[in-house]
C-alpha cells in the first residue's frame, strides 16, 4: 500500500504540494518516498508524481515506478489473483510490466481487469501522452481528485479544503494529454465497468457526470470499450411460491436453532460452500506478508466480539502459523457515569446509611457493549486454538482525546465526507485501527501496541448477507423484491459510503486496510446464491438476517457470537454517546466542518 500523489498542469507553473496532504500521505508510506516530474514539450504539459509506499511483501519497489520506455506507474493496491506474482516479487512491478506491454486502451483494460484485489493508481502512458487514474471495482482504495487554476490534482488522502471529491468508483479515467484545452480544462474519456458478455454498464458510470470538478469534462470513450467486471450480477430471482411467511416472535435466538438449520444437507451444503471460498480470501490476506519475529502479530482484526470479526479470526487462526499471535482491536468510548453513582458521590452519608450490595455491579466506563462482547468472543477463540496467543486490545478513548485527535488528524482523513455517520465511524476505526491500549495478561493490565501492518475488517458482510435493520423493514414491506432491490443498491454505493473513508483512516497509521468479505470470489458467490439462501428475515434478529454466515460461525465451532443481533459500531463502542443524541446519522457534522 502507498499513498500516491499526482498533479497535472497545461502551464509551465511551479507544481507544488499542500504541506498538510504530504504529511497525511507519508503516514500511509513510511518506508519509501520519491518524486518525479515528467515534462511534454509539444503540447506543453507538466506531471509531478509522489508517492510514499508501505513495503508489504516481496522486494521492496520505489515509487513512482519508471519504466525503461518512460511511462510512470503510481500502484496503490494489492494484487491477490488475476497476475501471477510469486512470493520473491512485488505486484507494483508486476502491474508496470504487464502495462508496459500494452499498445492501444484496450490492452490496457485488459490488464487491469484481470487484477483481483484492491487497487488505486495513477499511470503515465509516454507513448501517446495519455494519463490513466481510477479505483477498482468496489472502490477499496482511496483516490480524490480536484481541478483548481487550471491545474488537476489526484492523492489517495487530503486535508479539509474545499473542491475535494472522490474518484467514483465506476470504471477509469483517461486524460488525453494532447488534445488542446481551453483555458487549462481537462476532459476525461471514461471506461466503464461492464458485467462480462454484456453490453449493459452499470448504472453507477451515469454518477460521473455529477462528480467532475468543476471545469472539467467527463465523457464515455467513443470506441464503446469497458473494463470486465470482476464479480458477477446480483441473482435477481424470487420465489415462484412467494411464502412471505408470517415474522416470527422476536424470542431469544439460540445456538440450538442454528444447529437444527445445519442438520439439512442442503444448507451444509451451502455453508461448506461459503466456507471455501472466504476461507481462501483470508488466506491470501494473511499469508502474502513478509514474516515477523514471533513475539509480534503480523495480522490484526477490527474486533467487537460480533458474528463478522469473530468469523475472520476464526479464518485467520487457520491460516496463519500457530507461533504467531493475533491481535484484535477493541475500541471503547468513555461512558458517563450513572447518575445513582454520581449522586451517592455527593453525598456519602447518605450513601453510609443504605444498605449495600454486594452483588451490584461496579461501574466501568469503559465496559460499552462491544467491550463485553469482544471479551466474550476471545474466549471462544481461546477455546478453538488454546495454543494460539490471542491479544485482545482494549482501546480506551476519552472524550478529551476524541476531540483533539478529531481536530489533528480524523476530520481531515474523512473529508470529502461529512455525516455525523462518518463522524463516529472515522474516529472509531482510527483508534481501533492504531491499536494502542492494554491487554490483561496473569499479571495485570500491561501497555500495548500492535505493529501489525494488516488490518482486516468486516465490510460487506452486511450489505451482501442483509445484515441491517433496514433490510428487515425493507423485506416486511416490499417482500423479497425489495429486498433485493435493497441489498444491490448497497453493494453498489459501498464505495461513497465506505471503503475509500476507512482506507484513508487506517491507512493514516502505515497499515493498510483488507476487505475479505468483498474478496471478488466471495462476493460473486453469494450474488449468484438467491436472496432466501442468504437470509431469511421472516426468522427472528440473531438468527435469520445473515443467516448464511450465522451457520457459517457454527460451523467454524463458534457458540453464542454466531447469534449475536447485528449492533452497528458507533452504537457498539458508544461513541454515538459522546455527542449530540438529537442529530441524525444523515445529518452534517459539525465538528468534522471546524475540523
Amino acid at each position: 500500500m502507498c499513498g500516491i500523489f499526482c498533479v497535472l498542469s497545461r502551464s509551465p507553473a511551479h507544481l507544488e504540494r499542500d504541506r498538510a496532504v504530504d504529511e497525511h500521505l507519508r503516514r500511509r508510506g513510511p518506508d519509501w518516498s520519491r518524486d518525479l516530474t515528467v515534462t511534454g514539450r509539444d503540447p506543453h504539459y507538466q506531471c509531478l508524481f509522489s508517492a510514499h509506499v508501505l513495503h508489504m511483501r516481496g522486494l521492496l519497489t520505489p515509487q513512482p515506478l519508471q519504466d525503461n520506455a518512460g511511462n510512470v506507474l503510481l500502484w496503490n493496491g494489492e494484487v491477490f489473483e488475476g497476475l501471477p506474482v510469486t512470493p520473491e516479487e512485488n505486484d507494483t512491478a508486476v502491474v508496470s510490466q504487464a502495462l508496459l506491454s500494452c499498445s492501444g486502451p484496450s490492452d490496457v483494460l485488459s490488464v487491469l481487469s484481470r487484477v483481483r484485489g484492491p487497487w488505486g493508481f495513477v499511470y503515465y502512458q509516454k507513448a501517446g501522452d495519455y494519463l490513466w487514474f481510477g479505483r477498482d471495482f468496489f472502490g477499496r482504495r482511496s483516490l480524490l481528485w480536484k481541478f483548481d487554476g487550471g491545474v488537476l490534482t489526484l492523492t489517495s488522502v487530503a486535508a479539509h479544503d474545499s473542491g475535494w471529491r472522490e474518484v467514483p468508483a465506476v470504471g477509469v479515467y483517461r486524460v488525453d494529454l494532447k488534445a488542446p484545452a481551453e483555458g487549462g480544462a481537462v476532459t476525461f474519456e471514461v471506461y466503464p465497468w461492464a458485467y462480462a458478455g454484456k453490453k449493459v454498464v452499470s448504472p453507477r458510470s451515469e454518477t460521473v457526470l455529477e462528480c467532475v470538478p468543476g471545469g472539467c469534462t467527463a465523457v464515455m470513450n467513443p470506441s464503446g470499450l469497458v473494463l470486465t467486471s470482476p464479480v458477477c450480477p446480483l441473482n435477481m430471482s424470487v420465489p415462484k411460491s412467494l411464502h412471505d411467511t408470517e415474522p416470527q416472535p422476536d424470542t431469544h435466538s439460540s445456538v440450538k436453532d442454528l444447529e437444527l438449520l445445519l442438520a439439512s444437507k442442503e444448507k451444509s451444503d451451502e455453508v461448506s460452500g461459503l466456507i471455501e471460498v472466504l476461507s481462501e480470501a483470508v488466506r491470501r490476506r494473511v499469508q502474502t506478508l513478509d514474516s515477523p519475529s514471533n513475539d509480534h502479530a503480523s495480522v490484526a482484526v477490527l474486533f467487537s466480539g460480533g458474528l463478522d470479526s469473530m468469523i475472520l479470526a476464526a479464518l485467520a487462526d487457520r491460516h496463519i502459523p500457530a507461533h504467531q499471535p493475533i491481535d484484535l482491536l477493541n475500541v471503547a468510548f468513555k461512558l458517563q457515569e450513572p447518575k445513582k453513582q454520581k449522586d451517592s458521590a455527593k453525598n456519602p452519608q447518605k450513601q453510609k446509611n443504605k444498605p449495600t450490595d454486594s452483588k451490584a455491579p461496579i461501574f466501568s466506563p469503559f465496559d460499552v457493549p462491544d467491550r463485553l462482547t469482544g471479551r466474550a468472543g476471545v474466549k471462544e477463540l481461546q477455546d478453538l486454538n488454546p495454543e494460539r496467543r490471542w491479544n485482545f486490545v482494549e482501546i480506551n478513548v476519552t472524550q478529551e482525546e476524541l476531540r483533539e485527535m478529531r481536530q489533528r488528524r480524523i476530520g481531515h482523513l474523512v473529508h470529502p465526507l461529512e455525516t455525523v455517520l462518518d463522524d463516529s465511524i472515522g474516529c472509531a476505526v482510527w483508534f481501533a485501527a492504531r491499536g494502542t491500549g492494554f491487554i490483561t495478561e496473569e499479571e495485570g493490565h500491561r501497555p500495548f501496541s500492535s505493529s501489525a501492518k494488516v488490518v482486516l475488517t468486516g465490510i460487506g458482510a452486511d450489505e451482501q448477507l442483509a445484515g441491517y435493520s433496514r433490510h428487515r423493514v425493507r423485506f416486511q414491506t416490499s417482500g423479497y423484491e425489495g429486498l433485493i432491490q435493497e441489498l444491490a443498491m448497497e453493494l453498489g454505493r459501498i464505495s461513497t459510503r465506505n471503503l475509500g473513508r476507512d482506507d484513508r483512516v487506517i491507512g493514516d497509521h502505515g497499515k493498510e486496510a483488507r476487505f475479505p468479505y468483498l474478496d471478488e470470489s466471495v462476493v460473486s458467490h453469494l450474488s449468484s446464491l438467491a436472496v432466501w439462501d442468504k437470509a431469511d428475515l421472516s426468522l427472528p434478529r440473531g438468527v435469520g438476517e445473515k443467516l448464511l454466515l450465522r451457520l457459517t460461525a457454527r460451523q467454524l465451532g463458534l457458540r453464542q457470537s454466531a447469534v449475536l443481533p447485528k449492533r452497528a459500531m458507533q452504537f457498539g463502542s458508544r461513541i454515538a454517546k459522546m455527542e449530540d443524541t438529537r442529530e441524525k446519522a444523515s445529518d452534517k457534522c459539525s465538528r468534522l466542518l471546524t475540523a
